[in-house]
């Protein structure tokens, strides 16, 4: 194998014969494979066939959310042969692109016969779901081993981060396989990013700022608070596509300016989904514009995940208004704005999701020194290791009013079944903002391994700093391609909550892997609070916990596996 006598790095391609054709290969032996898990999991959680209770899916986490894992790697290898084939047909299939659709399926392959890391000390193997060796064997074809044994070496990893290096400044590594149109979103957002959010993000994050209101002027001219919303109401109409790029670009500036508008798409698709003609009129140009900046009152200091259990309560009172008292914790960026969506319970009998409502609580926007001021309503910041620029806050209502008209929807009782029409959006912004979290590092850790010697040499060219950078394109690629599926899935109007959760599920994932990484290449700077991956970490760290927790997301994609 030669090598480049200036910085040691493998140069040759390593390639192996007839990529696509033993990738596609591999497919149907993956598949096959999850088939089985899914029956020998199924039958462990109902086993004489009855009903799947929740009560038998969580005594079997390891076997349930391990098949959540499962089923997410095998549509992430389908994805990447989608992408790959699409590619190849248009003439783009390079050099780079074929390594990271080879080392995609080399580490993928192996790890979902040896195990897969559900997080840093949980790694599940085959066995956990029920199968047996006999089931394993299947796997043991030559398509799979060679892809096993020869896909993901240092060679192919060596060879990939050198192209990176050729190509260094490129917005990404390898083509997205998006088209003309999305591609000219990127380039308009990536160049906003860099210009206006990316100088000035870590002195935000340092000084635990909220981001300038000249940001968000900026963003609702540019229409980012009303990307989706249809043009009837003042919005652009474009597509959950469109959102996507949007989201991975700012994200990757700072997440907290990628995050701006998941309030204002939370909000808008309640509206559009539950509210009616009246509200959509009076709700939906203002958020469209960004002069309602909304905000999410949902979580409960004492029920987290477990939304169906909340205690506020929303009391009707002799005018048909009405009065909100109970505590909200975790709302991001309560103070500044002018309406909440808050899910409170208006059956005081109920015990469950049956008994809850929605309303858009109107509020007055806040101030550094009074950030509450409307009347029945108190709050107090939470202070947080990242994802700074919003702020959030725990909030006391104490027979805070809400017009009666503001019940969403017009009809008490359907307010957890209209914020689950919200949770295939929110899930795949949030798998956006992962990948730009992730991109961020991937670029401050090459840049770093560029800049930084050791040993009279660039870091880059030791090996397992280049795998590493290697490694951090390919999964962020393989999230990309299942975040890009989830999104056309939702625009061509088919249900899509199990691809969403799982492009959040592995998105999280991957933008934590990348984020230490890179800061492990960093060394010991990159513990010093003066470098950006040390926010990258920090921001990185609340993708497993928000918009679903990576145990309640493997739990809610394994019910439906299940079902």
């Amino acid at each position: 194998m030669a090598h480049d006598g200036q910085d040691g790095m493998m140069t040759e391609t390593v390639i192996l014969p007839d990529l696509l054709g033993l990738t596609k290969a591999a497919i149907a032996p993956v598949e096959g494979l999850l088939e089985k898990a899914q029956s020998s999991v199924r039958a462990m959680v109902a086993p004489d066939g009855g009903k799947i209770t929740t009560p038998a899916v969580e005594q079997h986490q390891t076997a349930t959310h391990g098949l959540a894992w499962l089923a997410t790697y095998v549509e992430s290898l389908r994805q990447m042969q989608k992408w790959a084939e699409h590619l190849s047909g248009e003439g783009k299939f390079g050099e780079l692109e074929q390594l990271l659709h080879q080392i995609a399926f080399g580490e993928y392959l192996w790890q979902i016969y040896g195990g897969i890391q559900m997080s840093q000390n949980e790694i599940v193997r085959l066995q956990d779901l029920g199968l047996s060796q006999e089931d394993q064997r299947g796997l043991m074809v030559d398509a799979v081993m060679t892809l096993c044994n020869s896909g993901n070496s240092q060679a192919a990893r060596s060879r990939l981060a050198a192209l990176m290096v050729e190509q260094q400044g490129a917005t990404m590594f390898g083509a997205s396989g998006l088209d003309e149109e999305l591609e000219m979103i990127r380039d308009q957002f990536r160049r906003y990013a860099v210009e206006k959010v990316e100088p000035h993000a870590h002195e935000w994050h340092l000084k635990d700022e909220l981001i300038p209101m000249e940001v968000i002027n900026e963003l609702a001219e540019m229409g980012v608070f009303g990307l989706t919303i249809p043009e009837d109401f003042g919005g652009l109409g474009l597509t959950k596509a469109s959102m996507v790029v949007v989201s991975e670009e700012l994200s990757r500036g700072y997440i907290g300016v990628g995050s701006l508008a998941t309030r204002s798409e939370i909000a808008a698709e309640l509206v559009l989904a539950g509210g009616t003609d009246a509200q959509k009129e009076q709700w939906l140009p203002g958020l469209s514009s960004g002069e309602i900046l909304p905000t999410a009152v949902f979580t409960e200091p004492n029920t987290g995940s477990d939304l169906a259990s909340l205690r506020t309560r929303a009391v009707k009172d002799d005018n048909g208004d009405y009065k909100i008292t109970g505590n909200k914790t975790w709302i991001t960026h309560a103070a500044r704005t002018h309406v909440m969506t808050v899910l409170a319970r208006t059956d005081p009998a109920s015990k469950d999701h049956n008994g809850l409502s929605m309303f858009l609580a109107e509020k007055t926007p806040g101030t550094d020194e009074a950030p509450f001021p409307t009347e029945g309503m108190t709050g107090g910041e939470i202070e947080v290791l990242g994802y700074r620029g919003m702020k959030e806050y725990e909030l006391g209502f104490d027979n805070f009013h809400v017009k009666g008209e503001n019940l969403l929807g017009g009809v008490e009782g359907q307010g957890f079944r209209q914020l689950m029409k919200t949770f295939e959006a929110a899930r795949i912004q949030t798998a956006a903002r992962a990948i730009g979290v992730a991109q961020a590092a991937l670029d401050v850790g090459m840049q770093y391994a560029l800049d930084r010697k050791a040993f009279d040499a660039q870091l880059i060219s030791f090996p397992r700093v280049s795998g590493k950078l290697a490694m951090m394109a390919v999964e962020i690629m393989i999230a990309r391609q299942l975040t890009y599926f989830s999104a056309f899935e939702k625009d061509n109007d088919r249900r899509c909550d199990l691809e969403a959760g799982m492009a959040k599920l592995l998105g999280a994932r991957v933008a934590w892997s990348c984020a230490d990484n890179a800061l492990q290449i960093h060394g010991g700077n990159g513990f010093a609070l003066e470098y950006t991956v040390s926010r990258l970490l920090c921001d990185a760290r609340i993708l497993n916990i928000f918009e679903g927790a990576a145990e309640i997301q493997a739990q809610v994609i394994a019910r439906r596996l299940l079902g």
